[in-house]
C-alpha cells in the first residue's frame, strides 16, 4: 500500500490535493490526531487489497502541539516499514496573502494579527516536514489543472518528479515589471508588430503575428540563447532544491513581441527538461479590454 502524508502551508492548496488524490482513488482522511496516525495506516494495511490500495492523510498546523509529536511518529513509521511518502504543498507569501484577501479568512495562527505573521510561524513549525518531503509543489502560479497535472504524474503515472516549476510568462513593461520574476528579458528589440495595421489587433497567439517575429534573424538567435541558457540553469536550479523559476519575457504591451518569444520557449522546453513547464501570457488581452470602455 502507498501512503502519503499530503501537508503543507495554509492556503497553498492542501485540501485541493486531497480531494484529488481521492478522486484517484486513494483513501483520505484529513486532519486525524497524530497519536492514531500510526494505528490508521496498520488498519489500512490489514484491509483487503481490492478494496483500499492507497491511502493520503492530511497534516497540518491544526494539530497543535501533537505536531511536535509528528517526526518521531514518522521515524517509528518508517522502522516499520511503511512505505511512506510526504507531499509538501508550498507558495510564495505573496500568493498567500492574496488568496486570504479573496478568501476573507484569517489565518489559523494569527486569528487577530496580520495574515504575513501567521504565514511566519507556520513556516517555522512546518519546516521539518518540508525538509522531509518527497514531493514539494509551489502552487503560486499553478492553476487547478496544473496541480492536477502535476499530482497525476506523481501518484498514478509514477513518472520521475522533480519539485522545480518553470513558468514562461509574457508581459508588457508599460504595465509592470513581475514581482516574482526569477529571469527577465526584454525583447523590445525586435521590429514591433503594432505598426502594421493588419497585425496591430492580433497577437502572439495568431500565427500572422507569430511568423511574423520569428520571421527575423534577432528573435531566431535570441531564442536559440535563451533556449541553452535555461537548459543550462535548470539542472544547476533542480540540484539546488529551487521549486519555483519564473522567465519574464516583456515587450511594451506583452501582446506581440513577448507572446511570440515564450510560445516559442515553452514549445522548444516542453517535454524536454525534466520537471513542471508552464506557460502564462499575463497582459495579453489588456489593451483590448480597455478599449472597450
Amino acid at each position: 500500500m502507498r501512503f502519503v502524508i499530503v501537508t503543507g502551508v495554509s492556503g497553498a492548496g492542501k485540501s485541493t490535493a486531497l480531494k484529488m488524490l481521492e478522486d484517484a482513488n486513494y483513501f483520505c482522511v484529513d486532519n486525524l490526531p497524530i497519536p492514531l496516525m500510526e494505528k490508521f495506516a496498520s488498519m489500512m494495511a490489514d484491509m483487503n487489497a481490492e478494496e483500499i490500495r492507497n491511502a493520503a492523510l492530511g497534516v497540518d498546523v491544526r494539530s497543535g502541539q501533537a505536531l511536535d509529536e509528528l517526526e518521531g511518529v514518522l521515524d517509528h513509521m518508517k522502522q516499520q516499514g511503511y512505505d511512506l511518502e510526504i507531499l509538501f504543498l508550498d507558495a510564495c507569501d505573496q500568493a498567500l496573502i492574496k488568496r486570504y484577501q479573496e478568501t476573507r479568512r484569517n489565518h489559523p495562527l494569527a486569528p487577530r494579527e496580520r495574515v504575513d505573521t501567521g504565514i511566519r510561524l507556520e513556516r517555522e513549525k512546518l519546516g521539518f516536514l518540508k525538509t522531509r518531503a518527497d514531493y514539494i509543489i509551489d502552487t503560486s502560479q499553478l492553476l487547478t489543472r496544473e496541480l492536477r497535472e502535476e499530482i497525476e504524474n506523481i501518484f498514478l503515472k509514477n513518472r520521475k518528479f522533480d519539485s522545480l516549476m518553470v513558468s514562461i510568462l509574457s508581459f508588457g513593461f508599460k504595465y509592470g515589471i513581475p514581482g516574482d520574476g526569477s529571469l527577465i528579458f526584454d525583447v523590445r528589440f525586435l521590429p514591433n508588430p503594432y505598426y502594421l495595421d493588419h497585425l496591430r489587433p492580433m497577437s502572439g497567439e495568431d500565427a500572422e503575428v507569430f511568423d511574423y517575429v520569428m520571421s527575423f534573424d534577432a528573435a531566431k538567435e535570441f531564442a536559440d540563447k535563451l533556449e541553452a541558457m535555461l537548459r543550462f540553469l535548470i539542472p544547476h536550479y533542480i540540484r539546488e532544491g529551487k521549486t519555483s523559476l519564473v522567465v519574464g519575457i516583456g515587450c511594451t504591451g506583452g501582446k506581440h513581441r513577448s507572446v511570440t518569444l515564450a510560445k516559442e520557449i515553452y514549445g522548444r522546453l516542453k517535454g524536454q527538461i525534466g520537471c513542471g513547464l508552464r506557460i502564462e501570457h499575463r497582459d495579453l488581452l489588456k489593451d483590448s479590454i480597455r478599449k472597450k470602455y
